[in-house]
């Protein structure tokens, strides 16, 4: 495409062009009065859900392309300059920029950002001139702020805002020496002589591009694809990071659905995409042409051929050459919530079509915090935003790892619900995040009281966390294992589950709520339990599972033992079918030398018991608790910290920390005296004394 900046806007077109898919139409129906009525139904509910930015706005992002194509074009002088060519040379160096995403297809609504590519020439490198010295440059700009490099992405890529607005900046270096202004990024020799990298860089440009040659009307797939992008990010089913689906593959999903029915406007093509795919069988691929095959020498999407091709569950693959399956992130979990979505978006499409139900009806949000009775939860916590910014990123990316080796590990039995969206606790005044996974066994399994260990799959996930190699002091991370009762108030969209009234930790002779909900998330009984505090002095409200880890951080450790033993006292008599397990964590990140060096990662996961969702907490079923957890330093090779597996002991006296005694005091406290310690059974494997220490964290 032509220009120094390629936006990729197609003119509309008002009548359907000749069929370019793989098969016939399936319908060339053309739309009732009833389908245009309910076409202009839904495009007001779409402006009046905001998903249109205002002329100013459009005119914002102009302005911001043009004054990034300057800074560009000046950095690749100035490095052709230095690298000694001449002045000759130095007045051609030009670099493109095309943008590609939502705002290349038309699709992007107010705040989106905008994915940019750099093309440039062949003697400018992406390692040093691009992360380096242009990364150099864009710190020192006023208008820049949050800039962050991701050079180990699948897509290399620097991440920040530029007046406020969010960009992905890519680079990718041709086979031109001189990159001419009307450079052609869809001929297929810009991709001559690059390597893998750059060509998944080209080809977000090449395929959007594609799509937009390859559907009959683009104003109709514009108007479907906005609505279902908008409606997979109110169903939680939006995000490719967690093994769910990103923009490019609603794009091609939708861009399908178009060429089966050319002659349909969005509301049919809304109501035929969840017909469709609904039914569709997976892992058959959706195309939008056939795969093309060149002599490159790059690998194209093929099956037959390549091996870890046959383990894709849903591919979706991009149009153009070298064509890749651009959903390699969906596992057998995620697919399995995404087909849920869809067939319950086609129950509320056939009810529009009746006439039985409104618009508004399939943009419902999704309610994940009332869907499961236990979750993962992954706790994220650093020293400032900046920091956050980068450990968060870094941890999101591996969370589908997670759910992968969940289901490895179990064999598919349990069954993971990565969320797409992370969460902070308002009254916490530091850099802290959680992600949630819900957790189920799979469907038509009704062996009651099964367990599955997942502690050594916890374990291999930390590993991957601690290979990050931009790993900061600070920077530290939890996983642990929670029911549905103990998820936090501030989780919830305002107005949907009213949370328990703070409680003060100070009050010598108070009432520590603990809430029942119903199946609506609303407050069923209240039940009232009274403790003493160990700490009078701590006027902070009981922190609210989910924020604790964050709260050691940033206060004193003294003033919140008493939480956090009641916490973990708590969570061992409250849970007949969960058994959970102090993990051998510090009491604070910044406590001592060896977390002050290294940061911990620590993991309070135990054998997940799912037990018949009839059985309530109060079985009769024995608890036994199990030694889970290891900690160890994220930024040194990779080590357990805790010791080997100890034999069990019989009582209170086997704890061979002299903290022990006064922990046990201090339960005593708490609980009044509802443990027998005497003749209490404790399974104790790895470090005990990391054991102790961790009950801060849980």
């Amino acid at each position: 495409m032509a220009g120094s900046v390629g936006t990729g806007r197609v003119a509309p077109r008002s009548s359907p062009k000749r069929y370019n898919g793989m098969d016939p139409p399936l319908s060339l129906t053309r739309p009732t009065m009833f389908d245009l009525q309910k076409t202009a139904e839904l495009e007001k509910f779409l402006v009046e859900a905001g998903l249109y930015e205002s002329k100013e706005q459009s005119a914002k992002r102009e302005e911001v392309l043009r004054e990034i194509d300057v800074i560009v074009k000046g950095w690749v002088k100035q490095l052709t300059s230095q690298k000694g060519y001449s002045e000759q040379m130095i007045e051609k160096a030009n670099v493109v920029l095309f943008t590609f995403g939502s705002y290349r297809l038309g699709v992007h609504g107010p705040g989106a950002d905008i994915d940019i590519l750099c093309v440039g020439p062949s003697y400018v490198n992406r390692e040093e001139d691009f992360f380096v010295t242009l990364h150099g440059i864009l710190t020192q700009l006023e208008e820049v702020t949050e800039i962050q490099p991701v050079p180990d992405a699948h897509v290399p890529l620097m991440k920040f805002k530029f007046h406020g607005m969010a960009i992905d900046l890519l680079y990718a270096s041709v086979s031109l020496a001189v990159i001419p202004p009307d450079f052609d990024i869809s001929e297929g020799s810009v991709l001559s002589g690059v390597d893998e990298s750059t060509v998944r860089s080209l080809n977000g440009c090449r395929v959007a591009d594609q799509i937009l040659r390859l559907v009959p009307n683009v104003e109709n797939f514009r108007t479907t694809l906005r609505c279902l992008k908008y409606w997979a990010e109110r169903r939680g089913v939006y995000s490719n990071v967690t093994g769910f689906l990103g923009g490019v593959n609603w794009a091609i999903l939708v861009a399908r659905i178009c060429q089966l029915y050319p002659n349909a406007v969005p509301s049919m093509l809304v109501s035929r995409f969840f017909r469709v795919f609904t039914q569709w069988q997976w892992p058959n691929p959706v195309m939008l042409c056939a795969i093309e095959n060149d002599d490159l020498g790059f690998s194209v999407w093929d099956p037959r051929k390549n091996p870890r091709d046959r383990s894709h569950v849903m591919p979706i693959i991009t149009p153009g050459y070298p064509c890749m399956n651009s959903s390699y992130n969906v596992s057998s979990s995620t697919l399995r919530v995404i087909m849920e979505q869809f067939k319950l978006g086609n129950k509320i499409c056939q009810e529009i079509d009746l006439n039985k139900a409104s618009w508004t009806a399939l943009f419902e949000p999704f309610n994940f915090f009332e869907a499961y009775t236990k979750y993962l939860v992954v706790d994220i916590v650093a020293d400032n935003d900046d920091d956050l910014r980068l450990w968060k990123g870094w941890v999101e990316s591996r969370l589908r790892q997670l759910t992968l080796k969940i289901e490895r590990d179990t064999n598919g039995m349990l069954q993971c619900h990565p969320y797409p969206c992370d969460y902070a606790n308002p009254r916490v005044q530091c850099a802290h995040c959680s992600f949630y996974m819900g957790l189920s066994r799979k469907e038509g399994m009704k062996i009651h009281g099964q367990k599955f260990d997942i502690r050594g799959t916890v374990d291999d996930f930390m590993h991957e966390i601690g290979m990050y190699t931009l790993w900061k002091s600070g920077m530290d991370l939890a996983v642990t294992h929670v029911r549905k009762k103990q998820i936090p108030y501030y989780v919830f969209e305002q107005g949907y589950k009213k949370p328990c009234p703070p409680v003060h930790a100070n009050q010598q002779e108070q009432s520590d709520r603990q809430c029942d909900f119903d199946g609506a998330g609303h407050i069923e009984s209240c039940k009232s339990v009274k403790r003493s505090s160990v700490s009078p002095g701590y006027e902070e409200s009981q922190p609210e599972y989910g924020s604790i880890v964050s709260k050691i951080v940033c206060e004193n450790t003294v003033k919140l033992v008493s939480s956090a033993l009641y916490n973990g006292v708590q969570n061992r008599l409250s849970h007949g079918d969960v058994n959970l397990e102090s993990a051998n964590c510090p009491s604070s990140p910044h406590g001592s030398e060896e977390s002050a060096a290294s940061g911990t990662c620590c993991a309070a996961v135990e054998t997940v018991h799912m037990s018949d969702e009839t059985v309530g907490p109060e079985s009769s079923m024995t608890c036994v608790i199990n030694g889970t957890v290891q900690t160890m330093a994220v930024h040194t090779p990779l080590k357990c910290v805790a010791e080997k597996d100890e034999p069990k002991f019989e009582g209170i006296g086997s704890l061979p920390n002299s903290n022990s005694a006064k922990f046990m005091e201090q339960t005593e406290m708490l609980t009044g005296n509802v443990l027998d310690y005497a003749g209490a059974k404790l399974v104790v494997s790895r470090s005990q004394k990391a054991s102790i220490r961790h009950v801060l964290l849980s």
